[in-house]
């Protein structure tokens, strides 16, 4: 499919996509925003480069303020590191998403991203939960846990060829607890969302599935 623009009845347009991790929402995410030439922000990446940059300046993970302070610090450009999709990063970022404090300082960052010119994608963990509950399309994409393991093990085999995959496991399974159990904005389904199991679909069927979705979404707001 190629890139389409489309007229979008209420701007801003916002698309919430949330999901545990590895399932596939971060590709969809993407896929959306070019085709709809929209704005994308993967949240989970600002809680990685708070991770990091906290890891960068020897921070302990127990001072709260000084994490807190951390994220107040990050900048777009820090979006972009690579040291974002490294193994550490990503299980130190599960550990500071714990943080309500943390979340409040990031709050504003995305919904002011969320609502500026014609609309956005985003995807994480709580976007039609809390930081886009009035979202025009609300999405929860999600995979089992054996699917989403063995997707992560071979991205981290791509650059890693000691990656376990038992270890992979592991991990996304102690990650999905964290997630789904912590006290402030724990990973749930928003209400009204369209849940998307990805386990046996590949990417090209779940990203014309939910385009099919949006262009009926909007034909239905159409006066």
């Amino acid at each position: 499919m190629s890139q389409e623009k489309i007229p979008f009845v209420r701007q801003p347009f916002v698309v919430a996509i949330d999901g545990p991790a590895a399932s596939g929402k971060g590709t969809l995410a993407r896929r959306l925003a070019r085709y709809f030439d929209l704005r994308y922000l993967d949240t989970g990446s600002l809680y990685r480069a708070v991770a990091a940059k906290a890891i960068q300046l020897g921070v302990s993970f127990d001072h709260v303020q000084h994490i807190t302070q951390a994220a107040k610090l990050i900048t777009e450009s820090d979006l972009r590191s690579h040291l974002l999709r490294s193994e550490e990063v990503g299980q130190m970022a599960s550990k500071v998403a714990a943080i309500p404090e943390v979340r409040a300082a990031l709050l504003a960052y995305q919904r002011e991203f969320a609502y500026t010119g014609a609309g956005a994608i985003l995807d994480g963990r709580d976007i039609g939960t809390v930081v886009c509950p009035n979202s025009d399309i609300k999405l929860f994409v999600t995979a089992s846990l054996e699917a989403r393991a063995m997707r992560r093990y071979k991205e981290l085999h791509q650059n890693d060829n000691s990656a376990i995959y038992e270890r992979v496991l592991q991990d996304l399974r102690e990650r999905d607890v964290r997630d789904q159990g912590r006290a402030v904005a724990p990973l749930a389904k928003a209400q009204g969302a369209v849940v998307i199991d990805t386990t046996d679909l590949d990417a090209d069927a779940v990203f014309e599935r939910i385009v099919a979705l949006i262009h009926s979404s909007l034909q239905g707001n159409i006066s």
